[in-house]
């Protein structure tokens, strides 16, 4: 009967954020790899980074709001970015979502001020596609990009 394979944890933590389309949290490497500590995980994963960084690649383990992904350095993101399938977002939508993704809590009626009534439609379909939130306030609603937003278009984090 062979011997069972040896699992290098941090090759195994490297192969899941390669192959998932989302950043990872400590929490779910946990349960990719089988190991409960979180402090562990969080040693592999930053073991990781100071290799990618170390490193002469275009690849880099980036952290957003405290999750993880395998993501191209500049300037190749840039140069190669055309490559990877985009989203399917209307033109007029992805106009309010580069504004809404340069102008946290941008009040709605701010932006139907600006970009006309068809922000309704607009504002529906980037929330069907998870890239905004909204919170009440007053009678309009307040707007802001999602980490979802922050992962898929692999924006900086939040300062």
């Amino acid at each position: 009967m062979p011997e069972e394979e040896q699992v290098d944890y941090k090759k195994l933590i490297e192969a899941a954020l390669f192959m998932s389309p989302n950043a990872l949290s400590a929490q779910n490497l946990s349960e990719i790899t089988g190991i409960k500590s979180i402090g562990h995980i969080e040693q592999m994963l930053d073991a990781l980074r100071s290799e990618y960084s170390s490193r002469d690649t275009s690849l880099e383990i980036a952290e957003i709001d405290k999750k993880y992904m395998l993501s191209l350095r500049e300037p190749y993101a840039s140069r190669v970015s055309n490559l990877a399938s985009g989203p399917d977002i209307t033109k007029g939508a992805l106009k309010v979502l580069a504004y809404v993704s340069q102008n946290s809590n941008t009040l709605q009626s701010y932006l139907v001020k600006v970009f006309g009534a068809s922000t309704y439609d607009h504002m529906k379909e980037l929330m069907e596609q998870g890239f905004v939130e909204r919170k009440k306030q007053g009678r309009s609603w307040r707007i802001n990009v999602t980490n979802k937003f922050k992962e898929y278009f692999n924006a900086p984090p939040s300062r």
